[in-house]
């Protein structure tokens, strides 16, 4: 009876198997009381038929399924398992479907949830992961045999592409899954993605990719960039789900901060949300602000050790491992997180989201609230906290566009020779390549769809030859062509490259280890430089006592002190968003004709209204400049609204312009909304009429003269020498310290401007400072906007509440942050006495 069980189970799982459609997928949703929604539907026909495309849906919609069964219907459909066999004895399929994704942290989750049909219907697939945590024994495992589906990065795909043999590995992928593709777009990382795809679509030209989106302003744009020459299908996931944008109104508006970024007066009015919500994730934007958030809350809540979490990029990945499987499992009460814990992940406890400050952006907010509800049907909700009184007026209006659908735009690098520099040599390791099939293949990926022969010419000299300046030198001449066909032939090269594959570079970073042993985490280089024994720090919530460093390890003790300085990380301050600012602006400009609708507004209404008093409002039709002398100097604040990079350009450029006029030296002061000029000798205001301060003619030339462009491209040559291959960060175990890669990265610099002028990575590294660093695009178009306003031209008495977070930014760098809140309140309580006359 049994065995007559067991036969009619494999007669049905072998019919479902050979139906030629999408019905097997159906029937399992079916299975577990789901109703498959068109947008999944539409995919399954889309990749059944062999198309590529782009799903861009809410994120909890049900995106991973949609591509998941369309790639397995579209494999059963290619290769169908043989008939008459139980699944239990079949040979598992071979190599068919790459899911890459952003992070690796999501791989065990991700691969879980493909796993799920596999198991339950008894599919002959196997699905594996492979990333840069995997197991050396499961890396052997997958070294004889890959999984059917492997779920991995695009590091780990690269690395995939350096095997002798991955063309006869890989060729028979048939569909490759990018998901997180708004992630990867907009760097480096997914120009590796796009060289990495035209290789594949080499080796099997019916080759399906689809990308997964969920907060994108350029879906079509996004498509293209991911597809390069081939059509595609944009699919829409269109899915009823509510979402809540609120906002935690202080308590007491009207005595709440002009100015600061780490909202310790909100501490209580949290505590009360995450004491009234199930489980909560508490988004801040840096790492610092986690660590402070974290101790905030347990310092008021020491009951909450162990049931509140701390989750960011430097801790231990056990750690982190720990934290989510807690929040999966329901068993914490609040998370603090930064990005993080931004993508992907299922947490299907989590009822609320709280953003500590202005998320900058649109697409981040929406990401971030999709975090709560994540599931189809499910409300997502998050509310924001600010942590001073424009971050009430940026509340408001980040809900307004994204009612309206305003989400920011991502665009691909164009042309980075770095990426394809390293490429070559990938390529050359995986079975070697020709010159002009490589060519052609490279300009299929979108970002060298412009690529020039000669380009194309000087990267293949480069690695062939070291270019112009390292001729001489053997371990730069890393591919050799042998009739025709260019590999590497040096082992040692070949394993220092496979060591370095990637585009993610950070400054370098040291362990941070107890004296007892076990690991805490990963701490910049920088910053433990600046420790000496004794020094307390706050790490992992915890105050941590410094003893030594050793072999790139900083050994630390539990500290007896209640407190310690908290570390800062590189790269981390986010500018505003045109699309955020842009409605700020409008808010503005409402408040200024009476509207006070919003709660927001209506609480930020005591500060705008002394700002209105003692200066005006910005509005969209006009560019506010005040002025007042003290015994500083001369202060000029200017208030594009461009968002702190284009706003350090534009101060820089201004002051430059200025002092042509008449010689003059200015110190700078820069936040999201605007900027400040302070001259010790006085300044001919009006000068700021005059139109060709705000010309956008030589623009490049001007702004290079203003800033030390030497220097800005010296450090942005240190990332691009790195990925290049110029510069080895070291074995494992045996890193080399920051000095050393700066040292290294800054002789390649030097040695290139003196004897190799016509360098094409120092010309990259130049268009990276004008493209990433300041925004050159953004910043000409604010010149623009600001010619065209009217100027309005208001001399203060005291500083305005706008203008008083620009001089917090310079006061920050004087004083403690006990004497800068006192400093502060007093400026306040004197801008209110003279308003209030």
């Amino acid at each position: 009876m049994h065995g007559a069980a067991a036969n009619a189970d494999a007669n049905a799982a072998n019919t479902a198997l050979s139906e030629p459609d999408t019905s097997l997928a159906s029937r399992w949703f079916d299975a577990r009381g789901w109703q498959p929604f068109d947008f999944q539907r539409e995919v399954w026909a889309a990749m059944l038929a062999g198309r590529s495309g782009l799903l861009h849906a809410n994120t909890g919609s049900g995106k991973t399924y949609a591509v998941w069964w369309g790639a397995l219907v579209r494999g059963l459909a290619l290769a169908p398992p043989a008939q008459g066999k139980s699944p239990s004895t079949k040979a598992a399929a071979p190599l068919g479907v790459l899911w890459l994704t952003p992070m690796r942290a999501l791989s065990a989750d991700t691969a879980r949830a493909l796993q799920a049909p596999v198991t339950e219907l008894g599919l002959n697939w196997t699905v594996g992961q492979r990333t840069g945590d995997t197991a050396a024994a499961e890396r052997a495992r997958q070294d004889r045999r890959f999984p059917t589906a492997l779920v991995t990065t695009p590091e780990s795909l690269s690395l995939m592409l350096t095997r002798e043999h991955a063309r006869d590995e890989l060729a028979g992928v048939h569909s490759v899954i990018v998901d997180e593709w708004h992630e990867l777009m907009g760097n480096k990382r997914g120009v590796q993605v796009q060289v990495a795809l035209a290789r594949l679509r080499r080796w099997n030209p019916q080759l399906a990719v689809w990308g997964l989106s969920a907060t994108l302003g350029n879906v079509d744009e996004a498509m293209h960039v991911l597809l390069g020459h081939e059509h595609g299908t944009r699919v829409q996931g269109r899915v009823d789900k509510t979402l809540l944008i609120d906002t935690l109104i202080p308590p007491d508006p009207g005595r709440f901060s002009w100015g600061g970024h780490l909202g310790a007066q909100m501490q209580m009015p949290v505590i009360a949300e995450i004491e009234r919500s199930g489980t909560t994730l508490v988004f801040t934007n840096t790492r610092s602000q986690a660590e402070i958030w974290y101790q905030l809350l347990i310092q008021e809540r020491p009951d909450w050790a162990g049931v509140v979490a701390l989750h960011h990029g430097s801790l231990d990945r056990d750690t982190r491992e720990w934290v989510e499987l807690g929040l999966k499992e329901g068993r914490l009460k609040a998370v603090v997180a930064t990005s993080s814990l931004d993508l992907g992940v299922d947490f299907l406890p989590v009822e609320r989201v709280l953003q500590i400050g202005s998320a900058k952006g649109i697409a981040r907010l929406l990401q971030r609230a999709g975090r709560s509800g994540h599931a189809p049907g499910r409300p997502s909700r998050i509310t924001l906290v600010p942590t001073n009184t424009l971050e009430l007026v940026e509340a408001a209006a980040a809900r307004r566009a994204a009612a309206a659908g305003k989400i920011e735009k991502r665009a691909s690098p164009e042309k980075p020779l770095d990426v394809l520099v390293q490429h070559l040599v990938t390529v050359a390791l995986g079975g070697g390549f020709e010159r002009d099939a490589m060519f052609a293949e490279v300009r299929c990926a979108h970002a060298y769809r412009e690529l020039t022969n000669d380009e194309f010419q000087w990267a293949l000299d480069f690695v062939e030859k070291g270019g112009a300046s390292l001729t001489a030198y053997p371990d730069y001449h890393r591919v050799v062509n042998v009739d025709g066909v260019y590999r590497v032939p040096d082992r040692g090269i070949a394993k220092r490259h496979r060591l370095q594959v990637g585009t993610i570079v950070s400054d370098a970073s040291m362990s941070v280890k107890y004296l007892s042993g076990g690991k805490i985490g990963v701490m910049e280089e920088s910053f433990i430089a600046r420790l000496r024994q004794g020094d307390c720090f706050v790490f992992a919530g915890r105050v941590l006592e410094f003893i030594r460093t050793q072999d790139m390890t900083a050994y630390v003790k539990k500290a007896t002190k209640p407190r310690g300085i908290v570390p800062s990380w590189g790269g981390a301050k986010m500018p505003l968003s045109s699309e955020l600012a842009d409605a700020v602006l409008e808010l503005l400009a409402g408040a200024a004709q009476g509207d006070w609708l919003e709660p927001e507004m209506q609480a930020a209404m005591p500060m705008l209204s002394t700002q209105a008093k003692l200066s005006r409002l910005p509005t969209p039709a006009t560019l506010l400049v005040e002025q007042f002398r003290s015994r500083e100097g001369q202060h000029v604040f200017l208030y594009p609204f461009a968002g702190r990079n284009v706003h350090m350009g534009l101060a820089s450029l201004l002051a430059w312009r200025l002092s042509r006029h008449a010689p003059n030296t200015f110190s700078l002061s820069v936040n999201d909304h605007g900027f400040e000029l302070l001259s010790a000798e006085a300044m001919d205001v009006s000068a700021l009429l005059d139109q060709t301060v705000f010309a956008t003619d030589n623009l490049l030339t001007d702004v290079l003269a203003s800033l030390n462009a030497g220097e800005l491209a010296q450090r942005r040559f240190r990332e691009i020498a790195r990925v290049a291959g110029l510069v080895f960060t070291g074995y494992p175990g045996a890193p080399k310290s920051s000095k050393q890669l700066q040292a290294s990265s800054g002789l390649f610099f030097e040695v290139f401007r003196k004897y190799d002028a016509t360098n094409l990575l120092l010309s990259q590294a130049q268009t990276e400072v004008l493209s990433q660093e300041l925004d050159i695009a953004r910043l000409k178009a604010s010149l623009r906007r600001m010619a065209s306003l009217r100027v309005e031209f208001v001399e203060l008495k005291a500083p305005s509440p706008f203008s008083l977070p620009l001089m917090v930014e310079r006061f920050r760098e004087k004083l403690s942050t006990e004497k800068l809140a006192d400093r502060l309140a007093r400026i306040i309580k004197d801008a209110e006495r003279v308003a209030d006359r």
